[in-house]
């Protein structure tokens, strides 16, 4: 039932929201068939939702588990194809399902900030979570970063009734997990943590300049 809900709204209402905030994709070409993570910088409530409309194939977003408290948001986050994770834990439940997704060749949308960040510093990024790697290398699957400019303008922190600027969305050339075979776990997840945030900048900058 959430599957093929998710699939009637990506085919009819994701377009009237992509096209009301004359949103641009870039790069689409770049998010590989088969198991995937779509990694994508994080400054308004609008990201998820233009990413979720906008992404080549559906997406099961990573939400934070107190969006659950409403049994509505809850019911419909479910319906949406979202599953829960506690964030500032290892939440083995929401691990074990990311896996079950990428190893069954969906596409796992993550922001690896972990929250909304400001984009106001050097590359306009927070500090990363290291759970996108960790799952990266766990599940053998690419990391797509993902640049999202317009979202700030179009629904700001504290604002209830979004604007309508355009928004880009870039898909980057992905970060893969074969390229950190060598050294202990740590050292790879903390290096693909760190290639996957560059990129990450890097098609958010080029997503801004399109």
């Amino acid at each position: 039932m959430s599957a093929k809900l998710a699939r009637a709204l990506r085919a009819t209402l994701a377009h009237a929201v992509l096209g009301a905030f004359r949103t641009r994709l870039l790069g689409s070409e770049n998010v590989p068939p088969g198991g995937a993570i779509l990694a994508g910088n994080h400054v308004s409530y609008l990201d998820p939702v233009l990413l979720w409309c906008g992404a080549p194939r559906p997406v099961h977003f990573m939400g934070k588990v107190e969006l659950w408290d409403s049994r509505f948001i809850g019911c419909a986050l479910d319906r949406l194809l979202a599953f829960p994770v506690r964030r500032g834990t290892p939440d083995r439940a929401a691990l074990t399902t990311a896996g079950e997704l990428l190893s069954a060749g969906a596409l796992v949308g993550i922001f690896p900030e972990g929250t909304r960040h400001r984009d106001d510093g050097a590359d306009g990024l927070g500090e990363a979570n290291e759970g996108v790697a960790f799952m990266a290398l766990r599940a053998g699957v690419p990391v797509v970063p993902v640049g999202i400019h317009g979202t700030a303008e179009a629904l700001p922190r504290g604002a209830r009734v979004p604007r309508f600027p355009q928004v880009t969305i870039r898909f980057g050339d992905p970060v893969r997990p074969e390229h950190y075979a060598d050294g202990g776990r740590k050292e790879r997840v903390q290096l693909m943590t760190g290639e996957i945030m560059r990129r990450i900048a890097d098609a958010r900058d080029k997503a801004r300049e399109a």
